[in-house]
């Protein structure tokens, strides 16, 4: 097997991050987690408070063989809203910003230059931060691969996760699995 490479990203509720990227060719694990705050081992309810500091993220393990950095990032933020600040839609609060958080200072640089990618993209500023990496806490199993279960029942999920899976679909079909 060959190497696996991983990005930290935060795009909102991991909820709907983690189901883009279930679907790219080349990534083999997306775990949902919390990232960038001053709890250890936060719970679910502690972050969503607010006051933890974390974000909700996922961490994507991919096949840099199949995948490139540059195509992850791209990925991530084309599938979500990288213009608001620290919320997504309806998710409002520093938990639900959009934060990448390099392993190096290469991913930093990926990162820097994905951002400048993406804004002609964008009517507004890209907000995305790119924050020091921070210890991983694994969000709480029933949140690891969501919208595979409860997720088709939440009309939370419902309302917003379709449409980040056509974008997906629409602008990388290439990199989406069949």
């Amino acid at each position: 097997m060959s190497e696996q490479a991983t990005a930290i990203l935060a795009g909102g509720c991991f909820w709907c991050t983690e189901a883009v990227f279930r679907d790219v060719i080349g990534v083999t694990e997306v775990e949902s987690g919390y990232i960038g705050g001053t709890v250890e081992n936060p719970t679910y309810k502690q972050v969503c408070s607010g006051t933890t500091g974390h974000a909700e993220a996922i961490r994507v393990t991919f096949n840099p063989e199949t995948i490139s950095l540059d195509q992850i990032l791209d990925i991530f933020l084309a599938t979500h809203d990288p213009t608001q600040l620290n919320r997504q839609g309806n998710d409002i609060g520093t938990q639900y910003r959009s934060a990448m958080f390099p392993a190096d200072e290469a991913q930093q640089a990926a990162m820097e230059a994905a951002i400048e990618r993406a804004q002609p993209d964008w009517p507004k500023p890209i907000v995305t931060t790119i924050e020091p990496m921070a210890p991983w806490y694994p969000a709480e199993d029933y949140h690891q691969e969501y919208w595979e279960g409860e997720g088709q029942r939440n009309p939370y999920c419902l309302a917003v996760i379709p449409p980040k899976l056509m974008k997906l679909r629409k602008s990388f079909a290439g990199k989406v699995k069949a």
